[in-house]
């Protein structure tokens, strides 16, 4: 007889967030829409936060004017239709070229990150300037924690969440980039399976399953830069989402 307890989450897109600009607090403003919906926060919450606004926040945007592009960048945006400040704003962000072919530039970041354009973007900002990820994704993740904390006395997990693209496979999804208050990876190697059988290889990539879930609630068009997580019993713990990046040891497509 199988006597696994019934488990549900809600996801709950957070509105009321006005457009964010440099040295605003983020904190403050999530916790006045979260006030404003007459909800309050619970210690088991999750909040999953845009990457795009932190970025905002904390002034990680780059005038396109004041780029001066390499002639690398110059000639490879002439040839696949690119602006080359754009480029080389991407250049500028990555410590390596992981492929830069047929108009797409996957790179790794300073922070570990394999993406596109080392996370530089033009969406949803203000015309003429680029975004670009933020310096500690989680030291972002923990003031934001510690400011809701003040703001509304709950201790909650946070994580700040950004767009890849994945090998293989069609279709963005959202990432965890910062963490703050729960365990981005969970450990499931020796524990049983339904069946008993020990479990060998299994690690779950929590955080990355939160922050995709939440995405499904924060939508871009209409302005939905903040997600709320109830019901899941996460692991808490201090981890940074560093731990989801893996190691150069044991990636076999280094």
């Amino acid at each position: 007889m199988n006597c696994a307890r019934h488990q549900e989450i809600s996801v709950m897109g957070i509105a009321g967030i006005p457009e964010i600009m440099r040295g605003d607090d983020l904190g403050h403003i999530i916790s006045n829409a979260i006030k404003h919906h007459s909800l309050s926060l619970s210690a088991n919450d999750i909040l999953v936060v845009a990457q795009k606004v932190v970025s905002k926040a904390e002034g990680k945007t780059v005038r396109l004017d004041d780029i001066r592009p390499s002639t690398m960048a110059i000639e490879w945006a002439r040839a696949y239709g690119k602006d080359p400040r754009v480029v080389e704003a991407a250049l500028n962000e990555s410590i390596r070229i992981v492929r830069m072919d047929r108009g797409v530039l996957i790179s790794e970041t300073r922070h570990g990150f394999v993406c596109a354009n080392a996370g530089v973007d033009t969406s949803n900002v203000e015309d003429g300037y680029i975004t670009l990820l933020p310096d500690d994704p989680d030291g972002s993740a923990q003031r934001l924690r510690q400011s809701l904390k003040h703001e509304m006395g709950s201790d909650i997990a946070v994580i700040v969440s950004d767009t890849f693209g994945r090998p293989w496979r069609e279709g963005l999804v959202n990432v965890a980039l910062g963490v703050a208050g729960l365990e981005p990876l969970i450990d499931l190697r020796g524990k049983p399976d339904w069946k008993g059988q020990p479990l060998k290889v299994t690690v779950m990539a929590v955080a990355d399953e939160l922050a995709s879930a939440a995405e499904l609630v924060m939508s871009k068009a209409a302005g939905l830069p903040a997600a709320l997580i109830r019901g899941y019993s996460y692991q808490r713990g201090e981890s940074s989402a560093r731990s989801l990046i893996r190691a150069p040891e044991a990636d076999l497509f280094r």
